[in-house]
């Protein structure tokens, strides 16, 4: 009987935490979801009319590889008014979803051997999608004290004759960090001294809380940044799988659209439509979710404080890490799960600088939200009685 071949990168792709915490907990019909980084909102009345007329007329067909060219230029105007350099719709490429865009983005740029960099701690689908085309998941220091916000030294020091390309991730999925300007301008200078790829990944960059998001774009002077965009986080769009990627090289624009013909052939057309109605129609409800993450952000500091429960706060994207009392966290998420019914995601599947903490969902209802904290401050009470190691909390 064939086997898969030993050189194929697939069978060594890491499995996340995240999905393996969602899988059991869907067994568990009172499990509270705060593993997962799914928003409650509902998708509004016009992105569902837009999508049931496309239907009707007939226009949920195949499109470009690349995708539509109405939502190329939604795309190519809201990235232009949020970074204030002009995008044109030519330098935009649809994907399903941000991740297939990163990962086929690694699959051009990066060959087997290859390193990229990624923050640790970090979202473990970018070290999958590395992985799977036989490149190499390298990580940067974040710096806990500063709420996870790395330092330019700390990522120069972790380049090496192989790096290709540096993953940088603001509002940052896990840790919520939103960097500043300056220290954004300083990754890609590093980047362009050592001659990078930047990948930057702004699913959540409208979900800030009283802070700015500053994308790498604004300060890319010779197209080496390529912007990773999302409907699932702003939008609530999730399993609609809905993005796309700002690509300044117009060669890179056309081998992502052979890879991407060779494998999805084109983005979901209804879900296109479903984008150009989000991108381009009322934006309040967009601004009414941000204010209730923020919302929840704050009672859940208020309460883990209260509860003498440590974490850092964030400052953007609808995550906090909460620290636990223990190395274990896999063991820690199981438990919590199986004696409270509260799924939370293990910080061992976001890298070392995770330890000892779990990464809680911000975007679970304000009411589940608050039940499972304090069932989770429960757990760490009674597990370490009451003693937890030093970690930055706000």
């Amino acid at each position: 009987m064939p086997v898969v071949a030993p050189t194929s990168p697939v069978p060594h792709i890491p499995r996340s935490g995240i999905r393996t915490l969602m899988e059991l907990a869907l067994r568990d019909p009172q499990a509270i979801h705060l593993e997962i980084g799914e928003p409650d909102a509902l998708l509004p009345q016009h992105v569902v009319e837009a999508v049931s007329a496309a239907v009707d007329r007939g226009a949920a067909g195949y499109s470009s590889s690349l995708g539509l060219t109405e939502l190329r230029a939604a795309a190519a105007a809201r990235v232009t008014r949020s970074t204030g350099a002009p995008v044109a719709p030519e330098q935009v490429v649809v994907t399903h979803g941000a991740m297939h865009g990163l990962a086929m983005t690694m699959a051009t740029l990066l060959g087997p051997g290859d390193e990229v960099l990624l923050p640790d701690p970090m979202f473990p689908n970018w070290a999958m999608a590395a992985v799977a085309c036989g490149a190499v998941p390298r990580t940067y220091a974040t710096d806990v004290e500063a709420g996870f916000v790395p330092r330019a030294e700390d990522v120069e020091a972790a380049i090496t004759p192989r790096t290709r390309a540096i993953v940088v991730c603001s509002p940052n999925n896990p840790t919520g960090a939103v960097y500043p300007a300056a220290t954004v301008e300083a990754l890609v200078d590093v980047a362009r001294r050592h001659d990078l790829w930047v990948l930057s990944d702004e699913c959540y960059e409208s979900i800030t809380f009283g802070v700015p998001h500053v994308s790498p774009a604004a300060f890319d002077t010779d197209g080496r940044v390529l912007v990773f965009h999302s409907l699932s986080k702003t939008y609530a769009m999730t399993g609609w799988r809905a993005g796309f990627v700002v690509v300044p090289d117009p060669t890179l624009v056309e081998l992502m659209g052979h890879l991407a013909e060779a494998t999805v052939a084109c983005p979901s057309t209804a879900s296109q439509h479903a984008a150009i109605a989000a991108l381009t129609g009322p934006q309040e409800w967009v601004h009414e979710s941000v204010e209730s993450y923020w919302d929840r952000r704050d009672a859940a500091v208020e309460l883990l404080r209260a509860r003498g429960v440590r974490f850092v706060e964030p400052d953007g994207a609808f995550y906090l890490m909460v620290d636990v009392g223990t190395p274990d966290t896999d063991e820690f998420a199981r438990s919590l799960l199986a004696a409270r019914h509260v799924a939370v995601a293990p910080g061992s599947t976001f890298g070392p600088a995770a330890a000892g903490m779990v990464r809680v969902s911000l975007a679970a209802p304000r009411a589940a939200l608050l039940e499972g904290l304090g069932r989770l401050a429960d757990h760490v009470r009674a597990g370490s009685g009451g003693v937890q190691r030093a970690v930055a909390s706000a």
